[in-house]
């Protein structure tokens, strides 16, 4: 068995894949022309976003999408990357709400935490020093 992919349910599927790219770098691998489903740049495991009405056809007695729960899923998304402060910064600048401020932690990272404008739980963290 191999990870494929995650996927997000949004409002609206360009304007992540737009706020991912702006915020994070991310450029975007794939949009379907209906913009119902579209896919980011990640590496080898794609971070996919698929429209809230695709949600309701994959789970018709519902679910709790990520926009609409006062607090956070209980669920992240995680970027590492050497210049947390800086790229929390940025994202709260393009319209993403502070969880966590950068803060280092006991086992010798930089970690924040950002809830994305369409609801994604985002970790920001420093790469594992081996």
């Amino acid at each position: 068995m191999k990870f494929g992919y995650t996927i997000i349910y949004v409002p609206n599927v360009g304007e992540s894949l737009s706020f991912f790219g702006k915020a994070f770098g991310f450029s975007t691998r794939f949009l379907h022309e209906s913009g119902e489903y579209g896919e980011l740049e990640t590496g080898e495991t794609a971070l996919a976003f698929a429209s809230l009405a695709m949600g309701e056809q994959h789970f018709p007695a519902g679910y709790l999408a990520a926009h609409a729960s006062a607090q956070p899923l209980g669920m992240e998304v995680a970027f590492t990357t050497p210049t947390v402060a800086a790229d929390h910064a940025k994202a709260i600048a393009l319209g993403a709400i502070e969880i966590l401020a950068p803060e280092a932690k006991p086992w010798g990272q930089i970690v924040s935490y950002l809830r994305c404008p369409d609801g994604t739980l985002v970790e920001l963290c420093t790469p594992m020093q081996a």
